[in-house]
């Protein structure tokens, strides 16, 4: 496991921490998969505001990182055996570095691709990183991928998401710019508040007796996750195909 200097010893407790920690992550998902994204109130703002709106825009932004279950189920992966504030803040500024490079080309040059397939491959990066956490790609497939490589390609992925969200409205061209940077700023205010309470309370569970006990199985339920929504987005976009 990466991170960790010996095996991981189970427990006879460890099957109902994994059923509690992986209920409690499909039970945040069921409750948010179809809120993610725009919801009417903002999409009727952004669809009818004209010129130059920095406050409202940085709100959005923070508000999407904030409610981004996929985005903090990522960060999550990313910090959970980090122990250094420099390491995160590396690892968290190659997602920042990739995230917000994509956001802003993909709206101002309007690239674009299917939002479902994006949002699948987000899904994936939450496998990657829960099965990196496991060691799994060194003992099962004999390859270790670069790390901060691996944030760095992921974040571009995320911030696509984040694009083809506002590609889906009509923006006005009247201070856009200045608006997508404003956004911008506020997801990365909201990554930071969302950042400091994952790191709290990671860093309280690493206090824990039970976090050595419970980190496969914390990981397992985080991979289980991203599972899920990879299959919820391929569901979408084999539905969305069959209905054109």
């Amino acid at each position: 496991m990466r991170g960790a200097t010996h095996p991981l010893p189970f427990h006879p407790g460890m099957r109902r921490v994994a059923l509690l920690l992986l209920g409690l992550v499909l039970a945040c998902i069921g409750q948010t998969l179809l809120a993610h994204g725009v919801d009417e109130n903002d999409r009727a703002f952004i669809e009818g505001a004209s010129g130059i709106n920095i406050i409202p825009y940085m709100y959005l932004g923070a508000k999407h990182m904030v409610t981004g279950y996929d985005h903090l189920l990522f960060l999550a992966g990313v910090i959970f055996f980090l122990y250094r504030l420099k390491d995160i803040g590396t690892y968290v500024t190659l997602f920042a570095i990739g995230h917000s490079s994509t956001l802003l080309l993909g709206v101002i040059l309007d690239i674009r691709a299917n939002p479902f397939l994006i949002d699948a491959i987000i899904g994936l990066s939450v496998v990657y990183k829960a099965i990196d956490n496991l060691d799994g790609f060194r003992t099962w497939f004999g390859i270790s991928p670069n790390p901060k490589a691996a944030v760095l390609i992921f974040g571009f992925f995320h911030g696509f998401g984040l694009a083809t969200k506002l590609q889906d409205l009509t923006l006005s061209s009247d201070g856009m710019i200045p608006n997508l940077l404003a956004f911008n700023i506020g997801v990365e205010i909201g990554q930071f508040m969302a950042l400091a309470l994952i790191l709290l309370a990671m860093t309280v569970w690493r206090r824990s007796d039970s976090f050595r006990r419970s980190a496969v199985l914390a990981n397992a339920a985080l991979m289980t996750a991203g599972f899920v929504l990879v299959g919820y987005q391929l569901t979408g976009y084999f539905t969305e195909r069959g209905l054109t």
